[in-house]
């Protein structure tokens, strides 16, 4: 898989997990896993331990998405912006290899695939406040 479509596959886990509890996780890991076409070991582990990074940090990640979105709260937001800016906020602060830019480029493009009309310019100028 390229970056571009493990990132999009991390996306769609993320989304996921925000209509499950916790405990649900593991099980809903599996299924995702299942249903994933044309993985390879290597990229199924990467989508999966940055997967369990950021559930782990959402706290924080939203503590930062919160201070930068003047009149938003994570609550407020709609599933689909807010897993791609949780996303890329984690890349931006977490993950040295990948360059702000793109990052941000991701999230706006994937935001344009699965998002509103408006998703794209919303999570664009929330990560512009973060970056």
């Amino acid at each position: 898989m390229s970056r571009r479509e493990v990132r999009e596959q991390i996306f769609k886990l993320l989304f996921r997990a925000e209509f499950y509890e916790e405990a649900e996780l593991p099980e809903q890991l599996e299924l995702f896993f299942e249903e994933l076409d044309q993985k390879e070991e290597k990229d199924a582990r990467y989508i999966q331990g940055k997967f369990e990074q950021i559930v782990t940090r959402l706290p924080e990640l939203d503590g930062m998405i919160n201070e930068a979105a003047k009149g938003w709260k994570t609550t407020r937001m709609g599933k689909v912006d807010l897993t791609l800016i949780r996303l890329a906020v984690y890349e931006i602060k977490f993950e040295e290899e990948v360059p702000t830019g793109v990052a941000i480029n991701e999230a706006v493009e994937l935001a344009k695939n699965y998002g509103t009309d408006d998703s794209a310019s919303f999570v664009n100028g929330i990560l512009a406040k973060l970056a």
